[in-house]
């Protein structure tokens, strides 16, 4: 056998040369990190990182992107009022309400209001048919006619007396039968007043009226023509002076220590957003409501045109007194683990957290009360680049 028949084919040579070339591309990928083919790291020792932690401390290095896209500002100061902001309800007036009762038990005979009239004070309200009513009128007759009737026996024993007809015994019990009787006398004659009729009247009728004892609204109803009224102490219905009426506000346990009696207030109601209603803490209680663990306050309103209605919510602010405080950015408030904070530039490009409470916000801005101080240099764009 010759070495001609040792010869590389076509085929052979190809794949010889194949895995040259291959192996030249791997070497010079070894050495010169892929020339781009394989991708390459932003983390490579050639690139800037974005930021650097020093402890509590975050550093932008020069050359990084975050440069160019963080905002720095001192925090200035501003006058401000505190504002703590309640849930409120409108109600009456509780020394302006009154339950109508009726005096004696009996069938409404009429009902001459419905739920939601207006009332004068006297206005006729109801007719009842009472026999109560009647038997109080009887009850009277006979205290008058037992009345007369010792009356007269008292003078004709003292008659007797002065001529020994009769002992001073029988002296004794006359005036003690005549003092009982003007006593069960006189409490018939209060029982008819306070009922309503008067005692002299010569008409005597069943029929009892039942008048408004104060003027006011008709807040709720619970009786119609044809109920017997058997308890003299159900309430009929409800009248509620509603010219006048309370704004009560809940105030949190936490908060009791920022109000007082007389603190200027401002009220805004869904029905009403445009119109801000001022007045003044009226009453604050001295209790705090076991179930809500909440304070109760009263704002008093006088209630023109009844706009204000029992039952409304209402947003109550309460206005503290004027103060200076540190004020920055909303932007600037960040928000970590429940926690309010801005970042703080503590050395050029160098930052720190800060864990700040917000006080008030009025529009874009804020009111710091603790954890910054005025002058500091604030992020108060791109913050949130920095936050963990």
């Amino acid at each position: 056998m010759s070495l001609q028949d040792h010869a590389p084919t076509p085929v052979g040579r190809a794949f010889l040369w194949g895995g040259i070339v291959l192996g030249l591309l791997l070497v010079i990928a070894l050495f010169s990190r892929g020339l781009g083919l394989f991708g390459s790291s932003s983390t490579g020792s050639g690139t800037a990182p974005l930021l650097i932690h020093q402890g509590t401390r975050i550093l932008i290095p020069e050359g990084s992107p975050l440069r160019q896209r963080l905002t720095v500002m001192p925090a200035p100061t501003e006058t401000v009022s505190g504002k703590l902001m309640l849930p409120g309800i409108v109600e009456s007036d509780p020394a302006r309400t009154a339950a109508v009762l009726t005096p004696l038990a009996g069938r409404v005979l009429e009902l001459k209001v419905a739920l939601g009239d207006r009332v004068t004070r006297g206005q006729l309200l109801t007719v009842i048919d009472s026999a109560d009513l009647a038997q109080a009128y009887d009850d009277n007759d006979k205290a008058a006619d037992t009345f007369n009737l010792t009356e007269r026996n008292l003078e004709r024993q003292e008659g007797q007396n002065k001529l020994g007809a009769a002992s001073d015994r029988d002296l004794d019990q006359a005036r003690s039968d005549h003092a009982q009787a003007a006593a069960e006398y006189t409490r018939t004659q209060a029982h008819l007043r306070a009922i309503g009729v008067s005692p002299d009247s010569a008409q005597r009728s069943r029929l009892l009226t039942v008048r408004a004892p104060v003027g006011g609204s008709i807040t709720s109803l619970a009786v119609a023509p044809g109920n017997m009224i058997n308890d003299p102490t159900q309430s009929m219905m409800t009248i509620a002076d509603l010219s006048t009426v309370w704004v009560t506000a809940l105030v949190p346990e936490k908060d009791i220590a920022a109000i007082s009696k007389g603190q200027d207030v401002e009220v805004t109601l869904a029905a009403y957003p445009d119109q801000v209603l001022r007045g003044k803490v009226l009453f604050a209680s001295d209790v705090i409501e076991s179930d809500s663990r909440r304070n109760k306050l009263r704002i008093a309103f006088q209630n023109k045109g009844y706009t204000l209605k029992p039952n409304m919510f209402a947003t109550v602010t309460l206005l503290e007194p004027r103060q200076i405080r540190v004020v920055v950015p909303t932007s600037a408030l960040l928000m970590n683990n429940d926690r309010t904070s801005v970042f703080v530039a503590t050395a050029p490009w160098t930052f720190e957290r800060r864990v700040v409470e917000p006080q008030l916000e009025e529009g874009p801005t804020v009111a710091i009360s603790s954890g910054l101080k005025a002058g500091e240099q604030v992020v108060v764009k791109g913050g949130i680049l920095l936050n963990d």
